[in-house]
Formats: structure tokens, C-alpha cells, sequence
């Protein structure tokens, strides 16, 4: 197989038949195999009905439904396990995103050899309340990650299959699969402009819930790629760094107290400060302990990605 085609969907029933016309339209000419893989997320109106229909007509259409509404990277997840092609595009089903893409995407992973290509959405036509949260999002992510892309959150995005084989996508991950990738190992991420279409029918899923919960995602991420199978050198190095200065004012005060005599020592604030540090540092310390504890026994500790074998 060459091409999957991933959407995951909720409550998209008046976009799905003119999406895979659309899809049809643009990768028939490119003579590969492709499938068209619909994630129905717990939809409660007619979407499944119409991919059912849409199975029945073009045999290259293959459809999963949750029973509940998970979200969109269990959806994506969930597909990312059942996808065949050797390359993975995924974009959303209310016709924001033009298939017309599709191509050019396919060609960046196939030929110029890209673990991962996220569209750009330069010119957008969504509500302010959305693109705002979004620019936010994007330049802390960027900042924390190191991954020069505009737009973390495009649903067009086109990946290897070696690496959505690799990868583990729950919560909000999806709109940062780039940063997962790269922790994998994937680091030929690049990014190219797409088209953005206005919404033709249904509404909007973004709700303001989903900033807070992409936000800790985003800390999440961040904090296991840099320290999921060493935990006790965030937790340890804090937690001597504040230990020592703890110590440090204490022998200070000790100093004051037993060279040069001075009274009250014990009812200065900074006695109270060290007593603190130090606490706070072995509290922290024994956190690194109990985190390696629970990492060590972690089965998918000792797993990388490995890129070949000779």
C-alpha cells in the first residue's frame, strides 16, 4: 500500500461524501494503491450511516467507530495502528483541508525522503478565538521543543510509516506529534504552506477546555521526552540544588552565631528559608527515588526506535 488517507471525524455528516470525491479525485491520477481510513469518534449523527455507504460504492474506503467520543488522538492513534501505506496523511473532515495537497505531500515523505511534513495554514479563516490560542500555543511550543514550525496545530499533516509505527498518541498529543517525533528520533521535520478553506456546514469541536488540557499536555510531553527514563535528574537536581543552598544559610547563620555571637539567629527569616530549602530538597530527592522505582519497572523502558539494521 502506498497512500492512507487519515480522518478522524465527529459529527461531520454533510462534508464526508463530497471529502471522498474530493480525495478520489486527486489521488486516482497518481496510479498508487491507497486507502481512505474514517475514524468515527462517537458521532451521534449520521456520519457512520454515510461511511457505510461510502464502503459499499469505492472498496478503497475502510471505517472504524468508537462507541464513545474519545477524541481526536485516540482517533488518530487507533488509525495510525490499522493504516497500511507507506505514507500517512491525515487532515480533518469539514473541508478545511484541500486534498489537493496530497501529492505534494506524498512526494516530500517519498522522495525528498521527510519523516514528517505539517502543513502550514498561512492564510486562516477561523474565528478569532481560535487563532489566538492558537499563536499562543505555537510560539510556546516552538520555544520548549525547538521545532521551527508556524503551525503545530494543521490537521494536514503527512508522516512516514516508520514513524506512526513508532509513536504513541492519547490525550491532546496530536497537535504535538512533531515534538513526539522528534523524542523518537524522528528529526527531518519540515513544513509547507497549505490551503485553508472556510467551514462549509456543522460547527467548530474547539472549545476553550481544550486550551488548558493542550497546555498540560504540552508540559507533559515536554517533561517525558526530556526525562521519562531519567527521572531522578530533574527531580534529583532540583531538589540538591535547593538542599545546598538550605545548607548553605543554615552554616551561615551557624557561623554568626558561634564566631561572631550574634543573639536571635533562630527568629531570622532566613533560618526559616533554609529549613525550608532543605526540606523541600529532600522531598524532592526521595520524589527521583520513587519516579526510577516506577520507571524501572516500566517494560517499555529499555524500547528506541531503531532507524536500521545491518
Amino acid at each position: 500500500m502506498d497512500l492512507s488517507v487519515v480522518i478522524p471525524l465527529y459529527n461531520e455528516e454533510e462534508s464526508l461524501t463530497e471529502l471522498v470525491e474530493w480525495i478520489n479525485k486527486v489521488a486516482i491520477p497518481m496510479k498508487i494503491d491507497y486507502e481512505i481510513i474514517m475514524v468515527d469518534d462517537g458521532s451521534t449523527d449520521k456520519s457512520w450511516n454515510i461511511i457505510k455507504t461510502l464502503k459499499e460504492k469505492n472498496s478503497n474506503v475502510k471505517g472504524i467507530k468508537f462507541r464513545s467520543n474519545y477524541g481526536k488522538s485516540a482517533a488518530l492513534h487507533t488509525a495510525f495502528q490499522a493504516a497500511e501505506g507507506e505514507v500517512i496523511i491525515t487532515m480533518d473532515a469539514d473541508l478545511q483541508d484541500s486534498p489537493d495537497e496530497i501529492p505534494d505531500l506524498y512526494n516530500m515523505i517519498r522522495e525528498d525522503g521527510c519523516d514528517l511534513v505539517s502543513g502550514w495554514k498561512k492564510e486562516r479563516h477561523d474565528p478569532i478565538s481560535k487563532t489566538i490560542p492558537s499563536k499562543f500555543f505555537n510560539r510556546t511550543t516552538r520555544r520548549l521543543s525547538g521545532i521551527e514550525l508556524n503551525d503545530f496545530n494543521c490537521g494536514l499533516k503527512a508522516y512516514s510509516k516508520d514513524l506512526v509505527k513508532s509513536i504513541e498518541v492519547y490525550g491532546e498529543m496530536h497537535r504535538y506529534i512533531p515534538v513526539i517525533a522528534k523524542s523518537a528520533g524522528f528529526t527531518n521535520i519540515k513544513e509547507k504552506v497549505v490551503k485553508h478553506y472556510p467551514r462549509k456546514h456543522g460547527y467548530s469541536k474547539f472549545g476553550l477546555e481544550r486550551v488548558m488540557r493542550g497546555f498540560l499536555d504540552l508540559m507533559s510531553i515536554t517533561f517525558i521526552g526530556k526525562f521519562g527514563k531519567r527521572p531522578m535528574h530533574f527531580f534529583g537536581s532540583i531538589g540538591s540544588f535547593f538542599g545546598l543552598i538550605g545548607v548553605g544559610l543554615l552554616i551561615y547563620l551557624t557561623a554568626l552565631k558561634l564566631i561572631w555571637k550574634e543573639s536571635g539567629i533562630a527568629d531570622r527569616p532566613l533560618f526559616f528559608l533554609g529549613m525550608l530549602l532543605i526540606i523541600v530538597g529532600v522531598q524532592l530527592f526521595i520524589a527521583g527515588f520513587l519516579a526510577e522505582l516506577i520507571s524501572r519497572n516500566n517494560p517499555n523502558r529499555n524500547n528506541y526506535t531503531i532507524a536500521e539494521t545491518i
